[in-house]
């Protein structure tokens, strides 16, 4: 959800609604200014009022990455269309050239990308696991064909593909 806030639009990220044993709720957030790209922690009344900013979803595709913009191109119209490579750079390290991502417009600009829940991405480089060593829930990291890098259990093994969360940048399953 969008909102307006100090003249700029914002995004929440992440919100918590907090009733304390005395005195009135409130709402922690985690806000990400569309401007800057910057993440700020606020605190917020509750049935506190804010203007509400028309946001809409749209399919890309992920062309490329020149360095300092990344360039998509909307599947309607064809048009091609650079973000900032900053204000995408998480999403960045999850997505494929080509690959088919949902993009949030604001007021008729862009906003953001809206990753899906998993992707599946084949490991590139990690180290064999060791074994007997399977005691416990013991991991180990494995870079993917992107670039990222995320932990995984002991018998995930180079050229495998698993399912990857892009949120919170963790291991799923084997594809």
């Amino acid at each position: 959800m969008h909102i307006q806030l100090d003249g700029s639009v914002w995004r929440i990220v992440e919100f918590q609604h907090v009733k304390p044993g005395k005195g009135g709720a409130f709402v922690r957030t985690k806000v990400k200014s569309l401007d800057s790209g910057s993440v700020v922690d606020r605190t917020f009344r509750a049935g506190e009022k804010f203007p509400r900013v028309h946001t809409e979803v749209k399919n890309v595709q992920y062309l490329y990455d020149s360095g300092d913009e990344v360039v998509f191109m909307d599947e309607e119209t064809f048009e091609q269309f650079g973000l900032p490579r900053g204000s995408v750079e998480d999403e960045l390290a999850f997505l494929q050239p080509s690959s088919t991502v949902q993009m949030l417009t604001v007021d008729g600009r862009p906003g953001g990308l809206q990753m899906p829940s998993s992707v599946e991405l084949s490991v590139s480089e990690t180290e064999p696991g060791v074994k007997g060593d399977t005691v416990s829930n013991v991991t180990k990291p494995a870079t993917l064909e992107t670039g990222a890098v995320v932990n995984v259990p002991l018998f995930v093994n180079v050229g495998d593909r698993i399912k990857v969360d892009p949120k919170e940048k963790r291991y799923i399953s084997r594809a």
